[in-house]
Formats: structure tokens, C-alpha cells, sequence
């Protein structure tokens, strides 16, 4: 048996991979999957191949005859695919690359599903790790970029990690192992292929076994990431707390943190928002309540004593800051409008309506939940204070009507309970120069 055939069997029985069953092999056709194809072979391990065409490249339908003739020949079952990937990535907003990814991925858990396979084998190996691990570096990324590839990813398997592209490559050459070349790995215009071609290559001439020791950093990276998270965990519950869809972040908490920008790139990364975005996010601490800052999908607001962090979709958050009007926000209980008007006359007596005296209030206005200690003074009781806890009780409103309550505010004053009362500092009066309108549909 071939050296590298006795390392992968090795190193199967070591990590524990299980030995039963049928396992679903990603076969692209190139030497890293043809090779793991053989050492399979080799050592007896049952497998069925998946082969997806992206229809990126003239010769990509070779590629699929070439892995079908390939597994006709040693009885292999082969599962093919075509994705129109450049219309999936336009569709998707996605790099192609990314959204060939995404298709690949999702194709084979399918499969895996579908038909119970044991795994899914894909043929990474260990050059892969150090090009990963400093594509990760040049983007930016946090401590979980740094350990590369695991070799374990729920049904996702990666049994070559062990092995250098030089062992693999003489494997190929021992056993006459026939391969497609993708011609598009030798051009530099993707960044891992520019690392793979350029930058790797260089570093091994600076310092010969770069790449080896690239690999090892980032395996005792990933034991250091696991120590990591405990403790983050912890600092991170300290530091969030839950207000319906909403995340609250105490600023005066989040001071007391000796190693603040990295915990806030933990904190705020998962929601879309980048390594540069950090320092502005931290400088929200200081700023007016009301500013904030986006990602793609979310967004963290300086309220109060607090950051705020929700959805960009109304209708999945909590705390909406309305900025300019005329707006209009599908929240979970219902939709506001909210505009400049004239006001009617007389007024009309309606509990979904509100027309307030702008001259009275400024932008931007809040539209939160209720919370302990609200308090307003209600339209007809002679600016008499009054706890809104205490106000819906009189109104003898059940539980589930309390908490689909929400309130408009402004500058941390009350204007109106929607659909209940308004505020008697806020109400129209003759002369008002603006007059705001805020009208609230629930749902049902």
C-alpha cells in the first residue's frame, strides 16, 4: 500500500470516522477529489460520487463526462447536476463564487438527506488550510477566520486535510491517476488563486515550510478558538439583553471592557456589520441618542443609555427610529403612518389616529414597546401624571392586548400610547404651526 494510502487510513481510524455506511463524495474531476476517490478505493471505504456543473467554463461538460465515464468504470453510482450560477449569483446579489458555493453545498446536504448517506467527503486539503487561513487574514477577519478549514462541519467531512499538495501530486504520478485540469487555477484574478500561484510559493522561498507550518498555526488556533468562545459567551450574556426582537447593549457596561474592539467585532460581526464599522459603531457611545449605524441588514442605534441593535425590517424588530416623514413601518402588531398634515375640524374620535402639535417635538421619533417605569400624562387629566403599567390597568386590558402595546416618543418623552390615549403636552392646538398625524392600523 502507497505511503499516503497508509497515512489517510491512519489518519481515518484516528479521528473516528465512521467506517459504515455509504458516504456522498464531492468529485469535481480534479486531482485533489480523483485521488481521494482512489485512497477510498484503496482502503475499502463505500462511497457514491456528486458532480455539479456551474456552466462557468467551455469545458465544464467534459468535466461531467469525464467523473460519469470514471465511475461507470468502477461501478461507482454518480449523482450530476447544471446550475446557472451566473444568473443564481445576479439573482442572489452574490459573488459567483459565493453563490456557487451556497449551490454546491446545498445540492449535496440534499442529497445527503435524501438518500441517508453517511457524510459528505469533500477533498480540501492541507495547502487549502493555508490559503484559507490567509485569505481570512487580508479580509479582516476574527479568530474564527484564523483556523482555517475544519476538518469536521456537521455531515461535512474533510479526510485529506492531512496531506500537502506534493504528496497528493506524486500519489497521482505512482498510480497513474487521470485528472481534469482547470485551466481557470492558473490565472490570479481571484485572490486564492493569487495566493495559491504568487503568494504562497514566494513565502516558501523566504521561509521553506510556510505553508506546513501555516497549517499547524491554524489547528492550534482552532484549540485557542474553543477557550475563546467560552469566555466570550460569558461577556456576551453579560452584555445583551433581550427586549422583544430587540438587543440592548448598556453603554456603561460596555465601557468597563478592557479589550473592547475585539469583544465588539464578536458582538456585532454576526450581524453583517465589518471590522472597519467597529470604531464607528464604538463612537455611538458618545454621540447624540438617535445617531446609528447599518450593515446590510441591521442596525445599531444610540438610544438613551444604550445601543440598540434590531432588523433593518420593521415588521422584525422592536425599537424603529423614524428619522424623516412622511414614513410608513409594518411593524409585529400593526402599521404606522406617520405625516405633516393640516389638522381636521373638529378633531376626530378616533383611537387609531393621533394628530399631535409638531411645533412641540423633533425628529427622530422612537416606536418601542412599553417597559417597566413609562410614564405619561394622559389627554383629560389635567397634565395629572400617570404611570402607563397603571393606565392599562384601568383600561382593564387584557395580557396579550399589553403586550402588543406601543408607544411614540420623542426625545424620551411620550407622545402617544397608539390606540389608546395621547399625551395632554402633545395635543393639537389652535395656531399650531405643524401638525403631525400618526395613524395605526393592528393586526388582527
Amino acid at each position: 500500500m502507497n505511503t499516503l494510502a497508509q497515512h489517510f487510513a491512519q489518519h481515518w481510524k484516528e479521528r473516528h470516522f465512521p467506517t459504515q455506511g455509504t458516504f456522498l463524495l464531492a468529485l469535481s474531476g480534479g486531482i485533489d477529489s480523483m485521488v481521494l476517490a482512489h485512497l477510498l478505493l484503496e482502503i475499502g471505504i463505500d462511497f457514491v460520487a456528486a458532480h455539479c456543473n456551474f456552466s462557468l467554463r467551455k469545458e465544464a461538460s467534459e468535466d461531467a463526462s469525464f467523473v460519469a465515464n470514471w465511475c461507470q468504470a468502477h461501478n461507482i453510482t454518480c449523482h450530476q447536476i447544471s446550475f446557472d450560477t451566473k444568473q443564481q449569483a445576479a439573482e442572489r446579489k452574490q459573488s459567483i463564487q459565493l453563490a456557487a458555493r451556497e449551490l454546491r453545498y446545498d445540492w449535496f446536504e440534499s442529497l445527503q438527506k435524501k438518500q441517508r448517506y453517511s457524510a459528505i467527503l469533500t477533498a480540501h486539503q492541507a495547502d487549502d488550510v493555508a490559503e484559507t487561513m490567509l485569505i481570512n487574514l487580508c479580509r479582516g477577519t476574527g479568530i474564527r477566520g484564523l483556523h482555517g478549514i475544519p476538518e469536521r462541519n456537521g455531515s461535512i467531512l474533510r479526510p485529506l486535510l492531512f496531506a500537502r499538495r506534493g504528496e497528493i501530486e506524486s500519489y497521482a504520478m505512482e498510480k497513474h491517476i487521470a485528472w481534469r485540469e482547470d485551466a481557470s487555477n492558473a490565472e490570479d484574478k481571484y485572490l486564492r488563486n493569487a495566493i495559491r500561484n504568487r503568494v504562497l510559493p514566494m513565502l516558501e522561498e523566504l521561509t521553506p515550510g510556510a505553508s506546513d507550518r501555516i497549517a499547524q498555526t491554524a489547528q492550534r488556533i482552532l484549540g485557542a478558538e474553543l477557550i475563546f468562545q467560552q469566555e466570550l459567551l460569558r461577556r456576551l450574556a453579560r452584555l445583551q439583553e433581550l427586549r422583544g426582537q430587540d438587543i440592548y447593549i448598556p453603554i456603561g457596561l460596555l465601557r468597563q471592557e478592557k479589550a473592547l474592539s475585539t469583544l465588539a467585532f464578536e458582538l456585532f460581526h454576526p450581524y453583517g456589520f465589518s471590522a472597519e464599522q467597529v470604531p464607528q459603531i464604538l463612537d455611538l457611545m458618545d454621540a447624540a441618542s438617535g445617531r446609528q449605524i447599518h450593515s446590510p441588514t441591521h442596525r445599531v442605534i444610540r438610544h438613551r443609555a444604550f445601543l440598540v441593535l434590531n432588523s433593518l425590517q420593521p415588521a422584525a424588530c422592536d425599537l424603529i427610529q423614524v428619522d424623516e416623514l412622511p414614513a410608513r413601518f409594518e411593524t409585529s402588531v400593526g402599521i404606522f403612518l406617520l405625516e405633516w398634515t393640516t389638522a381636521p375640524t373638529p378633531i376626530p374620535d378616533e383611537p387609531q389616529v393621533a394628530f399631535l402639535n409638531g411645533d412641540h417635538l423633533q425628529l427622530p421619533l422612537q416606536i418601542r414597546p412599553r417597559r417597566e417605569g413609562d410614564y405619561f400624562y394622559p389627554l383629560g387629566m389635567g397634565m395629572k401624571k400617570k404611570k402607563i403599567k397603571r393606565f392599562l390597568i384601568d383600561q382593564k386590558l387584557g395580557i396579550h392586548e399589553k403586550e402588543r402595546i406601543r408607544i411614540v416618543e420623542s426625545e424620551g418623552k411620550i407622545l402617544w400610547l397608539a390606540g389608546q390615549r395621547i399625551d395632554e403636552r402633545f395635543k393639537f392646538k389652535a395656531g399650531c404651526k405643524r401638525v403631525l398625524k400618526i395613524s395605526f392600523q393592528p393586526m388582527p
